[in-house]
C-alpha cells in the first residue's frame, strides 16, 4: 500500500539563515562559530548550508521528528540574509536544498563539533529558591543510562552492537546514553555516548569527574557502585548517595543516633588486607504499601559520604532519594516526547547518529531552558509544567521566531 509524504505547513521563504529562536538563545552565533573553528569544521567557502546552519538544522531535527528531512529545513529557515543585514530575500529567489545535500552537509559537520558545543552549553539552571533542586545547600543531581534504538545499517550494526535476548539479537543496534541529571529542572548538565557493549559504571568514569562540582549531591541506582568509581566521584567534593546491591557487605563501625552507621569500603583487588579504606555511612529502610504483604516490601541500603548524622538525617536522605527517578522521566522526554513516533534515530552512520543524538540533548535542553525560566517568573516549580505542552508552543512559533543576530 502506498504510503503519503508528510508535510508540514507551508507559506515559508528559505534563505542563508536558519532561524529558531529558543534554539539560538541556547547557542548564540559566536560560540557556534568558536566551536566550529577549535575543530576545523568552518565552511571554507560560501555554501547553500553554511556550518552554523547545519548545527541549527541538526538541533531543529529533534523538534520536528515526524517530518522529512527536507521539511524540516523548510520548516525553520528565514528570509534574512545570513549575517542579518539589509532586507528579506523574495520568495523564490533562494533554492532549497535536497536531501544529497543536507547529508552531505551534515558529514561535513560531524559529531565532534556538536559534542563540543553541548558540553559547553549544558549546564544546571536552578536558582537558589527553587523547590525541590536543593538539599540543604546542594545541588540535587542524578546519573543513570538508556539505550536508544539506532537505524539498522551495517556501520551502525558494526559501531553500535546488538543488544542480546533468549531469541537471539534485537531488531536494531543499540546507544548507550549516560547523562547527568539537575532534579530540580530536568536539564541534562553532562552526557556521554557509547555503544551499547560499553558499561555505565565506564561511561561514568569518564563523565563524573569534569561534570561533579562540591555543591551538588549525587544520587545514583545500585549498578553504579564500584570502590574506584565511589572514589573518583568523591574527589570531585561532591556529596553522594548511592543505592547498593544486596550482596555487598558493610560492617557496622558505629550505630549513629539516627539509625544509620559508619562502616569502610575497600578498593576489592589492590587492598585485599584491607588497609587504606573509605570511610561511609549506611542508611538502611523498607518500603511497603499500605497493607502489603512482608514479603513485597522493598528494602533499601543507601550509601553516603556525608558522615555527620546532624546535618543529614538518615530519613531526609532516605525521603530525598526517590528523587532519582526524576531522571526517568528526563530520558521519557528525550525518547517519546521529542523522538514521538519516530522510534529509531534516523541518522544511517555512527558520526550522524552521534551528531544527531547530541542535537536531541540540545534540543531537550532548551526546552527545558523556557520552561525554567518561564517557572522562576512565577514562583513555580518547573514540575508543574508541561513538557509535551512547551514543546508543541515552540514548534507553533519557530517559524516566527526572530532571526539569530550578527
Amino acid at each position: 500500500m502506498a504510503r503519503t509524504r508528510k508535510a508540514l505547513p507551508g507559506q515559508l521563504d528559505v534563505a542563508h539563515l536558519i532561524s529558531a529562536g529558543v534554539l539560538a538563545k541556547v547557542c548564540s552565533r559566536a560560540l557556534i562559530d568558536e566551536v566550529l573553528a577549535n575543530t576545523g569544521t568552518a565552511s571554507q567557502r560560501e555554501r547553500l548550508l553554511p556550518a552554523p546552519a547545519v548545527v541549527y538544522y541538526v538541533m531543529a531535527l529533534a523538534l520536528w521528528r515526524e517530518a522529512p528531512l527536507e521539511e524540516v529545513l523548510r520548516i525553520v529557515c528565514e528570509a534574512l540574509h545570513w549575517l542579518g543585514h539589509g532586507t528579506p530575500a523574495q520568495p523564490g529567489q533562494i533554492t532549497l536544498p535536497n536531501k544529497g545535500s543536507i547529508s552531505k552537509a551534515r558529514t561535513r559537520l560531524g559529531a565532534q563539533a556538536m559534542a563540543q558545543l553541548a558540553r559547553r552549553v549544558l549546564r544546571p539552571l536552578a536558582q537558589a529558591h527553587l523547590a525541590g533542586a536543593w538539599y540543604r545547600g546542594l545541588r540535587v543531581m542524578a546519573v543513570d543510562g538508556s539505550c536508544l534504538d539506532v537505524a539498522d545499517e551495517q556501520s551502525n550494526a558494526q559501531y553500535f552492537g546488538y543488544p542480546s535476548s533468549s531469541r537471539g539479537d534485537s531488531a536494531f543496534p543499540q546507544m548507550r546514553v549516560l547523562g547527568l541529571v539537575e532534579c530540580g529542572t530536568h536539564v541534562v548538565t553532562a552526557a556521554e555516548l557509547a555503544p551499547y557493549k560499553e558499561s555505565e559504571q565506564a561511561m561514568a568514569r569518564q563523565l563524573l569527574p569534569g561534570a561533579l562540582t562540591a555543591e551538588m549531591l549525587l544520587l545514583a541506582d545500585r549498578n553504579f557502585y564500584g570502590f574506584k568509581l565511589w572514589h573518583l566521584a568523591c574527589q570531585s567534593g561532591a556529596k553522594l548517595l548511592w543505592r547498593l546491591r544486596a550482596d555487598l557487605k558493610l560492617p557496622v563501625e558505629q550505630l549513629l543516633p539516627d539509625g544509620s552507621y559508619l562502616s569502610s569500603v575497600y578498593d576489592s583487588t589492590d587492598d585485599r588486607h584491607r588497609v587504606h579504606g573509605q570511610r561511609v555511612r549506611v542508611i538502611e529502610y523498607t518500603l511497603s504499601e499500605a497493607g502489603a504483604e512482608a514479603e513485597q516490601s522493598q528494602r533499601y541500603r543507601l550509601l553516603t559520604n556525608m558522615l555527620e548524622y546532624e546535618s543529614a538525617p538518615a530519613d531526609e536522605l532516605a525521603a530525598l532519594y526517590h528523587q532519582r527517578w526524576e531522571i526517568e522521566g528526563v530520558f521519557d522526554e528525550i525518547k517519546s516526547h521529542l523522538r514521538g513516533a519516530s522510534t529509531v534515530l534516523r541518522s544511517k552512520t555512527p558520526q550522524l547518529v552521534k551528531q544527531e543524538m547530541w542535537g536531541l540533548l540540545l534540543a531537550h535542553f532548551a526546552v527545558r531552558q523556557l520552561m525554567t525560566e518561564a517557572a522562576h517568573q512565577h514562583e513555580r516549580d518547573p514540575d508543574d509544567l508541561s513538557f509535551v505542552h512547551a514543546v508543541r508552543v515552540i514548534k507553533r512559533k519557530m517559524p516566527q521566531a526572530a532571526a539569530i543576530p550578527p
